[in-house]
């Protein structure tokens, strides 16, 4: 069985480290380990970066780097994965509206940035490789989800260039993060204030995860994932109308219409993906279809199980939904504290 990693004797890069899972991700690896070698936070903004290290100030925080540069840039990438031992891929272009109107903007940051990251970890003495994914790259209708199922499949495939070194490149595929940027709580939040909510579609599903939970199961990945699985959370789904219901009960409810580019209901785990997918307790993994060694792996650790050959994980299939209360205790838990429904 391979060893376990303690992520506090590491010295770990965070791409896209100033969004809302890398700030997040960031606070709550300082916290687990005050002592960490070093934490680099790596992105393009500078002003973000500024505002950042006003929240962790380096005489509090000695470990923590700023690194301007972007997943573009191969060469700055290089430089900045010197010492490094483990990274968290978290850049991304993510809003499927500009996706479709700016394509090969995406392709660049989603797709050729992901492979410069794995060349940089491959030709660095990186040991763990965790990339965030995204329910809509499973099955994708819009040109984000189709970028980000190529990085997923870039980085699965990056295990078979490893040689015999200790390295391992896994990806965390999950729903929509509450209350990150541009995602439905904090657009309705403001919205409400108008005494109208523009709904997409009344049937229209999506899963939830809090940035908690997402930044926990990244950690969970980086010590214990065994390299070449897509890792998907038993997470609930949610009715985009229960969350209008739950923000502005009050607001009148306007049908606009799917967005190019939107599906009515979102997947994490497809039928064609049952054969390689594994329960693994509070996770799925989606194996390899190149190593079928990883199935055998967790199945003979006693780590996991194979599903159902009929088996999919849809948004509108899922057995856990929120209720409309749920949905409120979660606002005030997660995005705003002092929430009252308008």
């Amino acid at each position: 069985m391979q060893k376990e990693l303690d992520i506090c004797d590491q010295s770990i890069l965070i791409t896209g480290g100033t969004g809302s899972f890398g700030k997040a991700f960031v606070r709550a690896v300082l916290d687990h380990c005050p002592k960490i070698k070093r934490l680099v936070v790596y992105s393009r903004d500078e002003l973000k970066q500024f505002e950042m290290a006003q929240e962790f100030p380096a005489h509090q925080y000695p470990a923590l780097r700023f690194f301007i540069g972007d997943v573009r840039d191969k060469e700055r990438l290089y430089r900045a994965m010197e010492g490094i031992d483990t990274v968290v891929h978290a850049a991304a272009l993510k809003q499927v509206p500009a996706a479709e109107y700016n394509p090969f903007e995406f392709i660049k940051t989603n797709v050729l940035g992901a492979q410069n990251v794995i060349d940089a970890c491959l030709d660095h003495q990186v040991r763990r490789v965790v990339a965030l994914s995204t329910d809509k790259a499973a099955a994708p209708i819009n040109l984000y989800g189709a970028t980000k199922l190529c990085s997923d499949k870039l980085f699965i495939a990056a295990n078979n260039f490893k040689g015999t070194r200790d390295l391992r490149f896994s990806v965390v595929r999950y729903g929509n993060v509450m209350g990150s940027r541009g995602s439905v709580f904090p657009y309705f939040l403001e919205k409400a204030k108008t005494g109208v909510l523009p709904i997409t579609h009344p049937d229209m599903t999506r899963f939830n995860i809090s940035l908690d939970d997402g930044v926990e199961m990244v950690l969970w990945a980086l010590e214990k994932a065994l390299g070449g699985e897509i890792l998907v959370p038993k997470i609930p789904s949610y009715r985009i109308i229960d969350v209008a219901e739950a923000i502005g009960p009050t607001c009148k409810k306007e049908i606009i219409g799917i967005r190019p580019g939107e599906k009515l209901h979102e997947e994490m785990i497809t039928f064609s993906d049952s054969p390689q997918t594994l329960d693994i307790g509070q996770y799925y993994a989606i194996t390899s279809s190149s190593d079928f060694s990883l199935i055998d792996r967790y199945t003979k650790s006693g780590r996991g199980v194979k599903v159902d050959s009929q088996f999919t994980y849809d948004s509108g299939l899922n057995h856990d939904f929120l209720s409309v209360e749920k949905i409120r205790e979660l606002i005030q838990i997660h995005i705003q504290h002092d929430f009252k429904p308008i």
